[in-house]
């Protein structure tokens, strides 16, 4: 495994990077510690070294990547490692080609961390100036945040609140790795609760793409809105709003509002008992909410919404092979009151709001899935 420690001076770096070098028997090396031993050397590299790091400025990427790419080529670290200090630049990321695994980001204020940094016992750097410490910080802002974000797009990221007490930071990470402590010896991290997520949202949000993010993540996607096209080519009739309208009315007449939980709850238990996660998609009414509460009461139901503003969603709906004209204000008024769907939006546990990019979506989508994972 190889992994990468990201974070502002005083984020806890190097105390996470010891602690994760035992759990995961893999070396810890620190880029600081390198310069700083190089920096010892009589050497002409060394006083370049030790003068570039006084001065609270960066080595430049070129010589960085030549001195780690060196440690990292030793017999050491081929089965893994905990890099801490770089990549630093999107520079360093193009040319390190070490394939990291995950990036683990410990985010603090500069306050919070100047503060760290002159009350520790160990304060013995004579880099550790105030002036070169702001100046390191307003280099990391200025540089390392497009790191961040590139890993945060590559889904390699694992993001963690470095304010935490040093045991729910740790286990933060173990999460993110997907592993485990007990009893001191990391083990892989088994999910033990199984969760339904179920998606809502109003026409043209998003709700059929997200479902198909989920569905790459191999988890098993149960679209409610399948039940209505299905009967209606069984009965070979023609996919309009009329026709929708009709058979969504005569199935509710006959099992009531939770109709379509009803017609799908065999699939959802079935898919429940070889999964641990299942998606619904679709789910409209808080009548079809309950009604998988009262059917699977063991299992944790989640509610996912998406949400998009009208002109987008409108726009979107307009777009479709298949009932483009399908739009508008009472049909909006409609799900929300008509069909019961006002509950499930106002009582979801996600919010993701689908106005921008399809990527931007997704790493949102990325982010809940985790966070509902790992809960």
């Amino acid at each position: 495994m190889k992994l990468v420690l990201i974070g502002i001076q005083g984020s806890g770096k190097s105390t996470q990077g010891n602690l994760l070098s035992k759990q995961l028997k893999i070396p810890y090396l620190s880029t600081g510690h390198i310069f700083r031993e190089i920096a010892k050397e009589k050497t002409q590299l060394g006083r370049y070294i030790k003068e570039t790091v006084n001065a609270g400025l960066l080595v430049p990427d070129v010589k960085t990547i030549e001195i780690v790419n060196t440690y990292l080529s030793r017999p050491e670290y081929k089965k893994g490692y905990i890099l801490d200090g770089f990549p630093r630049t999107l520079d360093q990321v193009k040319e390190f080609q070490n394939n990291v695994d995950k990036v683990i980001y410990l985010d603090i204020s500069q306050k919070e961390a100047i503060w760290r940094l002159f009350h520790r016992d160990d304060n013995t750097r004579s880099d550790e100036t105030l002036p070169a410490l702001k100046k390191r910080i307003s280099l990391f802002y200025k540089f390392t945040e497009p790191v961040i974000e590139y890993y945060r797009k590559e889904n390699k990221l694992i993001e963690l609140d470095g304010t935490m007490k040093i045991e729910e930071v740790n286990e933060g990470i173990l999460k993110g790795l997907g592993k485990q402590l007990i009893k001191n010896q990391v083990t892989n991290w088994k999910r033990k609760q199984k969760t339904i997520i179920a998606i809502v949202g109003l026409p043209g949000s998003g709700k059929t793409d997200a479902a198909a993010f989920f569905i790459k993540k191999n988890l098993v996607v149960i679209p409610f809105g399948k039940t209505v096209n299905d009967y209606i080519d069984k009965k070979n009739l023609p996919h309009s709003e009329k026709v929708h309208k009709k058979v969504r009315e005569e199935l509710r007449k006959k099992y009531g509002n939770e109709a379509m939980a009803v017609l799908n709850i065999e699939k959802i238990k079935e898919s429940s008992k070889n999964n641990s996660i299942v998606v619904v998609e679709g789910m409209r009414s808080w009548e079809e909410y309950l009604y998988i509460k009262k059917e699977l009461p063991s299992i944790k139901l989640v509610i996912v919404c998406i949400y998009s503003e009208k002109h987008l969603r409108y726009k979107r709906i307009s777009k479709r092979n298949n009932l483009s004209e399908h739009y508008g204000e009472e049909r909006d008024i409609n799900e929300i009151v008509g069909i019961n769907m006002g509950p499930t939006i106002a009582y979801a546990d996600f919010v993701i709001k689908n106005n921008y990019s399809r990527e931007e979506f997704h790493d949102k989508l990325e982010l809940t899935y985790r966070t509902i994972y790992f809960s």
